[in-house]
């Protein structure tokens, strides 16, 4: 297939379900339309052009993206016809997840860049943002630090760890949630994403997590996979001890903000520069209307509804669970209507 052609359109792509050493999945089965079951493959891997850092693995696309119903990959396709998919941008520069929790992962943090310079060689660190899309009965995420954990505590709670798998639980803040809740999880700030979550994650692109617990579920980490290769000493240090409860509420749950609203359609901003610099999320809601014109290059995902993706003589039926690249070649070409309704979250690259 002529790539030109490939980048002269919105682009969708294969399913690409990802290893982890967690189970989940499940939830998949409603939001993709499949049959999904707990597995280890408890994520998607959204327009993606990173790849996964799993130990062991000799896949070298694992992670990466594949066109549909080709054998060409996201991220050859980005390098090959760059100014038809990002305009002046050298890369894209956010990577976006679909995830679904049956178990509590790992108490973990990420590098920010900075640190993800200095040790991995990286401009990027590892910030991210989730949006919960589903949820099974009481699930819920841990996120900051209880009052009056401090670096010993840590530490005392990774040699614990070993053998008592809630040994780090305990250190952090556990937070009921519901559908539509979104927060922003800065670098460096202590979290886990707890049981029963489905989560839209975006984030920046790399596959950088420090998880110095030795237990995921019944999986035993290796001290690579805790450590990232690094000391412990050096891993640990990107623990930041001021992410208490009263500050992930006040700072990183969020509220979405209504930034234009026509008739039958609503525009929200989810997240902002005022969060991040790192990247954007916004939310078009259309109820028997349609969306203004779109915007590239971004990523753009149907999170509920179904509707119609149209523009220069291309028109296709879109519908939850649906995802797909917007290119800058089609910069403001194309709009979503919808007859009944539909929500599409857009997840926007940081800027240039």
């Amino acid at each position: 297939m002529d790539k030109k052609i490939v980048a002269s359109q919105p682009v969708f792509f294969e399913k690409n379900r990802v290893f982890r050493v967690y189970t989940g999945g499940k939830l998949f089965a409603d939001f993709f339309g499949d049959s999904s079951e707990d597995s280890f493959y408890p994520e998607e891997w959204i327009c993606s052009s990173t790849k996964a850092l799993n130990e062991g693995s000799t896949d070298a696309h694992e992670g990466v993206s594949r066109i549909l119903d080709t054998d060409i990959y996201f991220d050859a396709l980005l390098n090959e016809e760059k100014e038809l998919m990002l305009g002046n941008r050298e890369n894209l520069d956010v990577l976006v997840k679909a995830l679904d929790s049956a178990i509590r992962l790992p108490v973990q943090a990420h590098p920010d860049k900075a640190f993800s310079r200095e040790h991995f060689n990286s401009s990027f660190g590892k910030a991210e943002a989730w949006i919960v899309l589903a949820t099974r009965e009481d699930a819920c995420i841990y996120f900051g630090f209880r009052d009056g954990v401090g670096e010993e505590a840590l530490r005392r709670a990774v040699e614990d760890s070993e053998t008592d798998k809630t040994a780090m639980e305990g250190l952090l803040n556990r937070i009921p949630v519901k559908p539509g809740d979104v927060y922003f999880i800065p670098a460096k700030a202590v979290h886990a994403i707890g049981y029963g979550c489905l989560i839209l994650e975006v984030q920046e692109p790399t596959d950088f997590t420090i998880q110095p617990e030795r237990w995921c579920g019944d999986y035993k980490l290796s001290d690579n996979q805790m450590y990232l290769s690094l000391d412990k000493d050096t891993a640990l240090s990107v623990f930041d001890y001021s992410y208490n409860l009263q500050r992930v509420e006040e700072e990183c749950r969020k509220t979405p903000e209504i930034i234009a609203h026509t008739d039958g359609c609503v525009k929200e901003s989810l997240i902002s520069k005022k969060d991040t610099p790192c990247f954007g999320i916004q939310r078009y809601v259309v109820t028997k209307g349609a969306t203004d014109v779109l915007d590239a290059p971004c990523i753009y995902v149907v999170t509920d509804g179904e509707g119609t993706l149209k523009g220069n003589s291309y028109e296709k039926r879109i519908s939850k669970g649906d995802y797909f690249f917007m290119p800058f070649s089609c910069k403001n070409s194309f709009i979503i209507s919808s007859d009944t309704s539909i929500t599409v979250a857009v997840c926007i690259p940081p800027e240039v």
